[in-house]
């Protein structure tokens, strides 16, 4: 089933010659690229600007996740959900974990969206007891429970 993303370039977008592409046919993740400059101080967080707004098809949802690139400087991405609704800018919540400064420029590849399909977004239904949810091999099991 192919899916058609529609995505605008603010003014600031195209000054700093960003796009909305998967880099290679098969890359699950659009590039989001920062529009302007940014510097987080280490331990800060900030939203950086990608000057992209989309219009996300009915049923799916954009994901943001961090760039193993800016990742490994420091960046991590703190939020990141893009409803199919919204047709605001998109930004990053980007968090500084290193203890240097990081210093992005505008066009840096910043974060990617993941384009994935997803529930619909109505009420789940309530049942009466644990049991009713069934039975798994994994049960309850939760962080670590699968051994180191």
């Amino acid at each position: 089933m192919k899916h058609n993303l529609l995505f605008y370039r603010s003014e600031k977008s195209q000054s700093a010659g960003t796009t909305l592409i998967c880099p290679r046919v098969g890359d699950a993740g659009y590039d989001l690229q920062a529009a302007t400059d940014a510097v987080l101080a280490a331990g800060e967080r900030k939203l950086v600007d990608t000057g992209i707004h989309c219009a996300i098809p009915l049923g799916m949802v954009g994901i943001i996740r961090d760039r193993s690139s800016m990742a490994v400087k420091g960046g991590v991405c703190l939020a990141g959900i893009i409803d199919a609704s919204y047709r605001g800018e998109v930004k990053v919540l980007l968090y500084n974990v290193s203890a240097e400064p990081l210093v992005i420029k505008a066009g840096d590849k910043i974060a990617q969206m993941l384009v994935v399909e997803h529930l619909p977004g109505e009420m789940g239904q309530e049942v009466d007891s644990l049991e009713s949810l069934g039975e798994t091999s994994r049960g309850s099991g939760g962080f670590g429970s699968t051994g180191k």
